[in-house]
């Protein structure tokens, strides 16, 4: 069924050509006021987009919402992997689960019918593997999503590339990582985040 997708950032907040330089505690706060402040209405799933790795943010957001499931994100290159297992690994501090791992920029399918591996390959495996072993449970392969023009016209234009081109091979990974996320039996519909405005 068709959605609605509904965004903030704080781009939206600031000049576009001045860059976002802040400490700790104001994140912390635009998170906070973000979760609060903000009318979303009723929400099946509510998304955080956070910078790779264990910083402030994603401290911030496991204090904030310490039942929100983590989705690892990583390209296939090792150095990726490595920032990513941590990330995921944070879990185990903050009392989260992670709900699987999504490779991103999987390889590129050519004309041909090959696939040109750019970035490598089976990143997201590996990391899917070290979880499970680190945090006792099994954490899934998600999806990989490939390196598709259609994807970065979509992001370009400002529409999701399962609407733009829903044939494309990105779409396609992207609405097999949705269903799989669909059967979870967690969804926020009727329930609040168990924050206020202050």
């Amino acid at each position: 069924r068709e959605g609605v997708l509904k965004v903030i950032s704080i781009g939206m907040f600031v000049d576009p050509e001045q860059p976002v330089a802040w400490r700790g505690p104001m994140l912390h706060r635009a998170v906070e006021q973000f979760l609060t402040d903000v009318h979303f209405g009723d929400l099946d799933h509510l998304f955080l987009d956070l910078p790779p790795g264990t910083g402030d943010v994603a401290i911030s957001v496991a204090q904030l919402l310490p039942s929100a499931e983590v989705l690892v994100v990583s390209t296939p290159q090792q150095a990726a992997v490595e920032v990513a297992e941590r990330s995921g690994a944070l879990a185990l501090q903050t009392g989260q689960t992670v709900a699987g791992v999504i490779e991103n920029m999987a390889g590129m399918p050519m004309p041909d019918g090959t696939v040109l591996e750019l970035f490598g390959s089976g990143g997201g495996a590996r990391i899917a593997q070290s979880l499970t072993r680190r945090l006792g449970y099994d954490v899934p392969l998600l999806g990989a999503v490939p390196l598709d023009v259609a994807l970065r016209e979509g992001g370009d234009e400002g529409r999701p590339v399962v609407w733009s081109a829903p044939d494309s091979p990105a779409a396609r990974a992207l609405r097999g990582v949705a269903d799989a996320l669909g059967t979870r039996p967690r969804g926020l519909a009727g329930r609040p985040l168990g924050l206020g405005p202050r």
